[in-house]
């Protein structure tokens, strides 16, 4: 693991949110602590009604949000990274999962999300990295601009990350997006 990930990982571990490249776009990425959360949705200026995405390398990390731990077994990588919207356990904050009752979760070979996984033996919260309504941050300058030195740790965005994941609805598999 190399000092960028460690550092990453600390800076989680103590609260922080840091942006970092995700299997899709550039993400804010922090751990479901409670401030953690709140300071996420305070930088992009979203309303906790809309909820976060859980992020893991493994679906183990997945349970505890989860109701029905049964609907994680066909869960696999996809070719397309794809978000699955699951029935959400009665534990799962209500800044995880907004005004839903559902939780969106998505699993991930990125190189970074499962390192940080694995150190942190938890999922991770992730959002796209942009002021709500505004375009996803693709330079450092543009993450500087949005957030205005507010991140604690940035990971340089890489050129490859454009498109946004699917989303599908486990219990129905209703493809949403």
């Amino acid at each position: 693991m190399n000092f960028q990930t460690r550092y990453a990982a600390k800076i989680l571990r103590l609260g922080g949110v840091i942006s970092n490249p995700t299997d899709t776009v550039q993400g804010l990425t922090c751990l479901p602590y409670e401030k953690s959360m709140q300071k996420m949705l305070w930088l992009k200026r979203r309303s906790p009604a809309k909820g976060l995405i859980l992020l893991a390398s493994d679906v183990n990390f997945l349970y505890p949000y989860v109701e029905d731990a049964s609907l994680l077994v066909p869960i696999k990588l996809q070719k397309q990274p794809t978000t699955y919207l699951l029935k959400a356990s009665k534990n799962t904050s209500r800044l995880i999962r907004g005004d839903f009752d559902t939780v969106a979760v998505r699993l991930t070979d990125n190189a970074l999300i499962s390192a940080l996984c694995t150190k942190l033996g938890s999922a991770l919260l992730s959002s796209s990295a942009n002021i709500t309504g505004k375009p996803i941050a693709t330079s450092m300058l543009e993450l500087n601009v949005s957030f205005k030195q507010e991140l604690d740790f940035i990971i340089a965005p890489k050129k490859n990350n454009t498109e946004p994941s699917h989303i599908i609805n486990a219990h129905t598999q209703e493809r949403i997006r």
